[in-house]
């Protein structure tokens, strides 16, 4: 494949997989990793560090509308980042170490666990969550206008301490496999925590910026990031991630959530392939 057409076809996917990424709150890693490894033939590692630079650029890019638009829970984005950030930076730092069939093992695992999670479990606006002192004294829980229903969406967040446990782990797989941790922290958020499905991805797409920084820093010491990798990736998740923050308003929770999963179905089959195979 020569230069220019590898350039034209990793920006082409990664604005598919940053609409996607903006859309479900997992900044786009999920499909840019598994595209460039399984289609375009970079190797995993360098593929990873592409990845972490498109979600900074992912979050960068989504988040701002989010939080003009009130959808993103500002105050529990930034207490969960406290907890991620450092995972961020300790999986960045355990990736040099980890076989390269054990990364693939490992992205395929957690997306097969994601998914089947968000399959099973009801969608937590039926569900009631009990009171949490820490989230009522932090002022964490609060409100958004939802366009899609018309109404105005309250919700109590339930759970914290839990969720800054998550938050470390999601940190550490962000790190290890340039996913922005998204896949565990939307879940998490929403099922564990009581946030609405919307708000839960538009804190996620404002708390992946952060996470992603602190490890792409460890791989920019490390020399991993490759500037023709990561310059179009970057470019195309900006696109994506523009596109995907003006439809999410406008779409149910239902359907935000059977978007997540499916995405993450899909790269969980192809990783997991590549890895034992």
């Amino acid at each position: 494949m020569t230069p220019l057409l590898f350039t034209l076809a990793a920006a082409f996917v990664s604005i598919f997989a940053g609409l996607l990424g903006s859309l479900v709150g997992v900044g786009g890693g999920v499909i840019v990793v598994p595209a460039l490894t399984l289609l375009l033939g970079v190797d995993i590692r360098h593929a990873i560090a592409a990845s972490i630079v498109a979600v900074v650029a992912t979050s960068s890019s989504a988040a701002s509308a989010y939080v003009r638009e009130r959808i993103a829970n500002i105050r529990l984005g930034m207490l969960l980042e406290t907890s991620t950030v450092l995972g961020a930076a300790c999986g960045a730092l355990a990736a040099a170490f980890v076989p390269v069939r054990g990364l693939f093992v490992l992205f395929g695992c957690v997306c097969v666990w994601t998914t089947w999670n968000m399959m099973r479990r009801k969608s937590v606006e039926a569900r009631d969550f009990p009171p949490d002192p820490l989230a009522e004294r932090l002022n964490l829980s609060t409100s958004y206008f939802d366009p899609a229903e018309n109404r105005e969406v309250s919700y109590r967040v339930s759970r914290t301490k839990t969720g800054l446990c998550a938050g470390y782990v999601a940190g550490v797989l962000s790190g290890l496999l340039g996913i922005g941790g998204g896949v565990i922290k939307v879940p998490v958020m929403n099922l564990v925590m009581g946030v609405p499905i919307k708000a839960a991805t538009a804190t996620s797409n404002f708390m992946i910026g952060m996470t992603a920084a602190a490890g792409a820093a460890v791989y920019f010491a490390r020399g991993d990031i490759l500037f023709f990798v990561a310059a179009p990736v970057a470019v195309g998740v900006i696109c994506g991630a523009k596109i995907g923050a003006r439809l999410l308003g406008g779409l149910r929770g239902d359907v935000i959530r059977m978007i997540f999963v499916a995405v993450l179905a899909v790269a969980a089959v192809q990783m997991l392939w590549r890895g034992v195979f």
